[in-house]
Protein backbone atom coordinates (compact mmCIF):
# COMPACT_ATOMS: atom_id res chain seq x y z
CA UNK A 1 0.00 0.00 0.00
CA UNK A 2 0.84 3.88 -0.37
CA UNK A 3 2.88 4.44 2.86
CA UNK A 4 1.76 8.05 2.04
CA UNK A 5 -1.68 7.34 2.40
CA UNK A 6 -3.74 8.55 4.73
CA UNK A 7 -5.96 6.24 8.02
CA UNK A 8 -9.34 7.38 9.09
CA UNK A 9 -12.35 5.56 10.10
CA UNK A 10 -15.66 6.38 9.99
CA UNK A 11 -17.15 9.88 11.65
CA UNK A 12 -20.09 9.69 14.71
CA UNK A 13 -23.32 9.67 12.44
CA UNK A 14 -24.14 13.46 12.04
CA UNK A 15 -27.52 14.65 12.38
CA UNK A 16 -29.72 13.23 9.62
CA UNK A 17 -27.52 10.36 8.48
CA UNK A 18 -29.45 7.31 7.87
CA UNK A 19 -27.57 3.70 8.48
CA UNK A 20 -26.61 2.03 5.47
CA UNK A 21 -26.14 -1.60 4.90
CA UNK A 22 -24.18 -2.78 1.61
CA UNK A 23 -24.63 -5.78 0.75
CA UNK A 24 -21.39 -7.33 -1.37
CA UNK A 25 -18.37 -6.13 -0.63
CA UNK A 26 -16.93 -6.08 -4.08
CA UNK A 27 -16.01 -3.11 -6.28
CA UNK A 28 -19.07 -1.37 -6.43
CA UNK A 29 -19.95 -1.95 -2.91
CA UNK A 30 -16.86 -0.70 -1.57
CA UNK A 31 -16.69 2.69 -3.63
CA UNK A 32 -20.28 3.82 -3.01
CA UNK A 33 -19.92 2.43 0.69
CA UNK A 34 -16.42 3.68 0.74
CA UNK A 35 -18.40 7.42 -0.13
CA UNK A 36 -20.42 7.29 2.60
CA UNK A 37 -18.21 6.26 4.69
CA UNK A 38 -15.26 9.15 4.00
CA UNK A 39 -18.15 11.63 4.61
CA UNK A 40 -19.25 10.72 8.37
CA UNK A 41 -22.31 7.80 7.48
CA UNK A 42 -22.75 4.74 9.66
CA UNK A 43 -22.08 1.78 7.14
CA UNK A 44 -21.97 -1.80 7.95
CA UNK A 45 -20.58 -3.86 4.98
CA UNK A 46 -22.28 -7.45 4.90
CA UNK A 47 -20.38 -10.15 2.32
CA UNK A 48 -19.93 -13.83 2.38
CA UNK A 49 -18.32 -15.66 5.36
CA UNK A 50 -14.82 -17.15 5.08
CA UNK A 51 -11.33 -16.14 6.30
CA UNK A 52 -10.26 -15.34 1.91
CA UNK A 53 -13.25 -13.87 1.31
CA UNK A 54 -13.49 -9.74 0.57
CA UNK A 55 -15.17 -8.67 3.75
CA UNK A 56 -13.09 -10.90 6.01
CA UNK A 57 -10.08 -8.37 4.43
CA UNK A 58 -11.86 -5.47 5.32
CA UNK A 59 -12.67 -6.55 8.86
CA UNK A 60 -8.77 -7.55 9.04
CA UNK A 61 -7.26 -4.48 7.25
CA UNK A 62 -10.25 -1.77 6.33
CA UNK A 63 -10.24 -0.71 2.83
CA UNK A 64 -7.18 0.85 0.55
CA UNK A 65 -9.39 3.87 -1.13
CA UNK A 66 -7.37 4.43 -4.35
CA UNK A 67 -8.70 7.16 -6.29
CA UNK A 68 -7.47 9.80 -8.53
CA UNK A 69 -9.14 12.10 -5.79
CA UNK A 70 -7.28 11.08 -3.16
CA UNK A 71 -5.70 7.73 -1.52
CA UNK A 72 -6.81 6.27 1.94
CA UNK A 73 -7.36 3.67 4.12
CA UNK A 74 -10.90 3.50 5.75
CA UNK A 75 -11.97 1.45 8.83
CA UNK A 76 -15.21 -0.14 8.41
CA UNK A 77 -17.86 -2.09 10.13
CA UNK A 78 -18.05 -5.44 8.08
CA UNK A 79 -20.47 -8.51 9.08
CA UNK A 80 -20.71 -12.02 7.73
CA UNK A 81 -24.41 -12.36 9.00
CA UNK A 82 -27.52 -10.78 7.06
CA UNK A 83 -29.08 -9.67 10.15
CA UNK A 84 -26.69 -7.15 10.50
CA UNK A 85 -28.85 -5.28 8.42
CA UNK A 86 -31.69 -5.29 11.00
CA UNK A 87 -30.87 -2.00 12.24
CA UNK A 88 -30.38 -0.24 8.15
CA UNK A 89 -32.54 2.66 7.17
CA UNK A 90 -31.09 1.82 3.85
CA UNK A 91 -30.00 -1.36 2.02
CA UNK A 92 -27.49 -1.27 -0.81
CA UNK A 93 -27.54 -4.54 -2.37
CA UNK A 94 -23.96 -4.45 -4.53
CA UNK A 95 -24.24 -8.33 -5.40
CA UNK A 96 -23.50 -9.54 -9.48
CA UNK A 97 -26.72 -9.95 -10.71
CA UNK A 98 -27.04 -14.27 -10.69
CA UNK A 99 -26.45 -13.41 -7.06
CA UNK A 100 -29.76 -11.43 -6.12
CA UNK A 101 -32.03 -13.56 -5.47
CA UNK A 102 -30.47 -15.26 -2.51
CA UNK A 103 -29.24 -11.76 -1.50
CA UNK A 104 -32.64 -10.84 -1.12
CA UNK A 105 -34.06 -13.93 -0.04
CA UNK A 106 -31.22 -13.54 3.28
CA UNK A 107 -31.90 -9.89 3.50
CA UNK A 108 -36.16 -10.28 4.02
CA UNK A 109 -36.12 -11.60 7.60
CA UNK A 110 -34.33 -8.80 8.60
CA UNK A 111 -35.51 -5.71 7.26
CA UNK A 112 -36.42 -2.84 9.32
CA UNK A 113 -39.80 -1.25 8.76
CA UNK A 114 -39.67 1.83 6.65
CA UNK A 115 -35.75 0.64 5.46
CA UNK A 116 -35.44 1.76 1.86
CA UNK A 117 -33.56 -0.93 -0.47
CA UNK A 118 -31.29 0.15 -3.44
CA UNK A 119 -30.06 -2.10 -6.36
CA UNK A 120 -26.76 -1.04 -7.56
CA UNK A 121 -26.05 -3.29 -10.67
CA UNK A 122 -25.90 -4.00 -13.92
CA UNK A 123 -28.67 -5.42 -15.99
CA UNK A 124 -32.19 -4.20 -16.26
CA UNK A 125 -34.50 -6.42 -14.21
CA UNK A 126 -32.83 -6.53 -10.68
CA UNK A 127 -35.41 -4.80 -8.81
CA UNK A 128 -38.10 -6.50 -9.83
CA UNK A 129 -35.63 -9.57 -9.09
CA UNK A 130 -35.39 -8.41 -5.43
CA UNK A 131 -39.17 -7.57 -5.37
CA UNK A 132 -40.51 -11.09 -6.49
CA UNK A 133 -37.71 -12.87 -3.90
CA UNK A 134 -39.06 -10.80 -0.70
CA UNK A 135 -42.12 -11.62 -2.02
CA UNK A 136 -41.76 -15.04 -2.10
CA UNK A 137 -39.86 -14.72 1.52
CA UNK A 138 -43.31 -13.90 2.63
CA UNK A 139 -41.91 -10.01 3.17
CA UNK A 140 -45.05 -8.11 3.92
CA UNK A 141 -45.47 -5.35 3.27
CA UNK A 142 -42.70 -4.93 0.45
CA UNK A 143 -40.58 -2.20 1.55
CA UNK A 144 -39.47 0.55 -1.35
CA UNK A 145 -36.75 -0.80 -3.90
CA UNK A 146 -35.83 1.07 -6.70
CA UNK A 147 -33.78 0.73 -9.26
CA UNK A 148 -30.41 2.40 -10.12
CA UNK A 149 -28.18 3.30 -13.19
CA UNK A 150 -24.37 3.03 -12.09
CA UNK A 151 -21.57 4.50 -13.82
CA UNK A 152 -18.40 4.15 -11.95
CA UNK A 153 -14.69 2.25 -13.05
CA UNK A 154 -13.40 0.55 -10.32
CA UNK A 155 -11.57 -3.10 -8.99
CA UNK A 156 -10.79 -4.98 -6.37
CA UNK A 157 -6.87 -5.65 -7.75
CA UNK A 158 -6.42 -7.12 -4.10
CA UNK A 159 -8.97 -8.22 -1.42
CA UNK A 160 -9.61 -4.55 0.80
CA UNK A 161 -7.84 -2.63 -2.67
CA UNK A 162 -10.70 -0.68 -4.19
CA UNK A 163 -8.99 0.97 -7.35
CA UNK A 164 -11.07 3.52 -8.43
CA UNK A 165 -10.31 4.96 -12.27
CA UNK A 166 -13.02 7.23 -13.01
CA UNK A 167 -16.56 8.40 -12.83
CA UNK A 168 -18.24 7.65 -9.45
CA UNK A 169 -22.32 8.35 -10.04
CA UNK A 170 -25.87 7.25 -10.09
CA UNK A 171 -29.28 7.66 -11.51
CA UNK A 172 -31.85 6.55 -10.16
CA UNK A 173 -36.07 7.02 -10.35
CA UNK A 174 -39.53 5.63 -9.43
CA UNK A 175 -40.19 4.05 -12.67
CA UNK A 176 -43.55 5.22 -13.07
CA UNK A 177 -44.32 4.54 -9.14
CA UNK A 178 -45.63 7.46 -7.50
CA UNK A 179 -45.46 6.19 -4.31
CA UNK A 180 -41.64 5.52 -4.52
CA UNK A 181 -40.99 9.60 -4.69
CA UNK A 182 -40.11 10.44 -1.31
CA UNK A 183 -37.88 7.25 -1.03
CA UNK A 184 -35.85 8.40 -4.46
CA UNK A 185 -35.64 11.95 -2.96
CA UNK A 186 -33.94 10.21 0.22
CA UNK A 187 -31.77 8.33 -1.35
CA UNK A 188 -30.36 11.28 -3.91
CA UNK A 189 -30.36 13.06 -1.01
CA UNK A 190 -27.86 10.65 1.20
CA UNK A 191 -25.88 10.38 -1.79
CA UNK A 192 -25.59 14.14 -2.71
CA UNK A 193 -24.99 14.70 0.92
CA UNK A 194 -21.79 12.46 0.65
CA UNK A 195 -20.70 14.04 -2.31
CA UNK A 196 -21.58 11.52 -5.42
CA UNK A 197 -23.78 12.77 -7.67
CA UNK A 198 -27.17 11.11 -8.14
CA UNK A 199 -29.52 12.27 -10.89
CA UNK A 200 -33.41 11.83 -10.39
CA UNK A 201 -34.69 10.84 -13.79
CA UNK A 202 -38.50 10.30 -14.82
CA UNK A 203 -37.34 7.65 -16.90
CA UNK A 204 -35.49 5.18 -15.52
CA UNK A 205 -36.36 2.19 -17.30
CA UNK A 206 -34.71 4.11 -20.47
CA UNK A 207 -31.81 4.47 -18.36
CA UNK A 208 -31.12 1.22 -17.47
CA UNK A 209 -31.80 0.02 -21.19
CA UNK A 210 -28.97 2.95 -21.91
CA UNK A 211 -26.50 1.18 -19.44
CA UNK A 212 -27.02 -1.91 -20.87
CA UNK A 213 -26.38 -1.15 -24.60
CA UNK A 214 -23.06 -0.07 -23.42
CA UNK A 215 -22.29 -2.60 -21.17
CA UNK A 216 -23.19 -5.20 -23.87
CA UNK A 217 -21.69 -2.88 -26.29
CA UNK A 218 -18.12 -3.10 -24.41
CA UNK A 219 -18.01 -5.61 -21.08
CA UNK A 220 -18.01 -9.00 -23.41
CA UNK A 221 -15.45 -7.41 -25.78
CA UNK A 222 -13.12 -6.33 -22.98
CA UNK A 223 -13.34 -9.57 -21.50
CA UNK A 224 -12.82 -11.87 -24.66
CA UNK A 225 -9.71 -9.02 -25.84
CA UNK A 226 -8.49 -8.80 -22.51
CA UNK A 227 -8.34 -5.00 -23.62
CA UNK A 228 -9.13 -1.92 -21.91
CA UNK A 229 -12.78 0.18 -22.76
CA UNK A 230 -9.92 2.96 -23.88
CA UNK A 231 -8.25 0.21 -26.46
CA UNK A 232 -11.16 -1.43 -27.41
CA UNK A 233 -13.03 2.23 -28.66
CA UNK A 234 -9.59 3.12 -30.90
CA UNK A 235 -9.60 0.12 -33.35
CA UNK A 236 -11.95 0.37 -35.83
CA UNK A 237 -12.91 -3.02 -36.52
CA UNK A 238 -13.58 -3.78 -32.86
CA UNK A 239 -15.77 -0.14 -33.00
CA UNK A 240 -17.85 -1.80 -35.66
CA UNK A 241 -18.38 -5.09 -33.48
CA UNK A 242 -19.43 -3.23 -30.28
CA UNK A 243 -21.82 -0.68 -32.18
CA UNK A 244 -23.54 -3.42 -33.91
CA UNK A 245 -23.89 -5.08 -30.74
CA UNK A 246 -25.29 -1.74 -29.27
CA UNK A 247 -27.47 -1.31 -32.33
CA UNK A 248 -29.19 -4.51 -31.34
CA UNK A 249 -29.90 -3.57 -28.20
CA UNK A 250 -31.56 -0.56 -28.88
CA UNK A 251 -33.94 -2.73 -31.73
CA UNK A 252 -34.76 -4.92 -28.39
CA UNK A 253 -35.65 -2.09 -26.40
CA UNK A 254 -37.61 -0.23 -28.76
CA UNK A 255 -39.56 -3.65 -29.98
CA UNK A 256 -40.08 -3.74 -26.25
CA UNK A 257 -41.61 -0.14 -25.90
CA UNK A 258 -38.49 1.09 -23.93
CA UNK A 259 -38.14 4.70 -24.77
CA UNK A 260 -34.17 5.24 -24.48
CA UNK A 261 -33.05 8.59 -24.10
CA UNK A 262 -33.07 11.07 -26.61
CA UNK A 263 -29.42 11.27 -26.96
CA UNK A 264 -26.70 10.12 -29.45
CA UNK A 265 -25.94 7.06 -27.09
CA UNK A 266 -23.16 5.46 -29.71
CA UNK A 267 -21.09 9.09 -29.27
CA UNK A 268 -21.54 8.72 -25.77
CA UNK A 269 -20.67 5.55 -25.31
CA UNK A 270 -17.09 5.90 -27.02
CA UNK A 271 -16.37 8.93 -25.76
CA UNK A 272 -17.14 6.88 -22.36
CA UNK A 273 -14.93 4.26 -23.55
CA UNK A 274 -11.77 6.72 -24.23
CA UNK A 275 -12.16 8.55 -21.15
CA UNK A 276 -11.70 4.90 -18.91
CA UNK A 277 -8.94 5.00 -19.73
CA UNK A 278 -6.96 1.35 -18.53
CA UNK A 279 -10.18 0.48 -16.18
CA UNK A 280 -11.36 -2.83 -18.02
CA UNK A 281 -15.17 -4.30 -17.91
CA UNK A 282 -16.58 -6.68 -14.54
CA UNK A 283 -16.87 -9.02 -17.03
CA UNK A 284 -13.36 -9.05 -17.74
CA UNK A 285 -12.53 -9.15 -14.25
CA UNK A 286 -14.79 -12.11 -13.84
CA UNK A 287 -13.00 -13.84 -16.57
CA UNK A 288 -9.55 -13.01 -15.49
CA UNK A 289 -10.00 -14.53 -11.81
CA UNK A 290 -12.10 -17.55 -12.88
CA UNK A 291 -15.36 -16.27 -11.13
CA UNK A 292 -19.32 -17.05 -13.21
CA UNK A 293 -19.58 -13.74 -14.83
CA UNK A 294 -22.75 -11.28 -15.17
CA UNK A 295 -22.95 -11.85 -19.12
CA UNK A 296 -26.26 -14.12 -19.17
CA UNK A 297 -27.75 -10.64 -17.66
CA UNK A 298 -26.25 -8.86 -20.57
CA UNK A 299 -25.14 -10.22 -23.58
CA UNK A 300 -27.41 -13.26 -22.87
CA UNK A 301 -30.78 -11.20 -21.46
CA UNK A 302 -30.78 -9.32 -24.47
CA UNK A 303 -30.21 -12.46 -26.89
CA UNK A 304 -32.97 -14.20 -25.04
CA UNK A 305 -35.33 -11.36 -24.80
CA UNK A 306 -34.84 -10.64 -28.66
CA UNK A 307 -35.71 -14.39 -29.35
CA UNK A 308 -38.87 -13.74 -27.38
CA UNK A 309 -39.91 -10.29 -29.56
CA UNK A 310 -38.75 -11.62 -33.12
CA UNK A 311 -35.44 -9.38 -33.42
CA UNK A 312 -32.44 -10.76 -34.21
CA UNK A 313 -29.39 -10.11 -32.30
CA UNK A 314 -26.55 -12.06 -33.79
CA UNK A 315 -23.60 -10.39 -32.46
CA UNK A 316 -25.00 -10.12 -29.23
CA UNK A 317 -25.85 -14.13 -29.02
CA UNK A 318 -22.26 -14.33 -30.73
CA UNK A 319 -20.22 -12.59 -27.86
CA UNK A 320 -22.50 -14.31 -25.16
CA UNK A 321 -21.85 -17.61 -26.29
CA UNK A 322 -17.90 -16.71 -26.76
CA UNK A 323 -18.02 -15.37 -22.52
CA UNK A 324 -19.50 -18.72 -21.75
CA UNK A 325 -17.08 -20.99 -23.45
CA UNK A 326 -14.63 -18.82 -21.62
CA UNK A 327 -15.93 -19.21 -18.20
CA UNK A 328 -16.61 -22.75 -19.18
CA UNK A 329 -13.01 -23.41 -20.24
CA UNK A 330 -11.69 -21.99 -16.89
CA UNK A 331 -14.20 -23.75 -14.31
CA UNK A 332 -12.55 -26.95 -16.69
CA UNK A 333 -8.92 -25.56 -15.64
Amino acid sequence: MDSNSSQSAASPAGSGWPRVAVIGAGAVGCYFGGRLVRAGCPVTFIGRPGPNSGVAALAREGLYFDSPEFQENLRLETATDPAAASSADVVLICVKTLDTATAATTLAPHLRSGAIVVSLQNGVENAEGIRKALCDAGRTPLPPVLASVVYVAAAMPEPGHLKHSGRGDLVIGTGGDDSLAPAVERIAQLFTRAGVPCRISENIHGELWLKLVWNCAGNAVSALGRASYALAGSLEPVRRVMAAAAEEVAAVARAAGIRLPDTDWMAMGFKLASSLGPATSSTAQDVERGRATEIDSLNGFVARRGATLGVPTPVNQTLWALVKLLEASNQAR
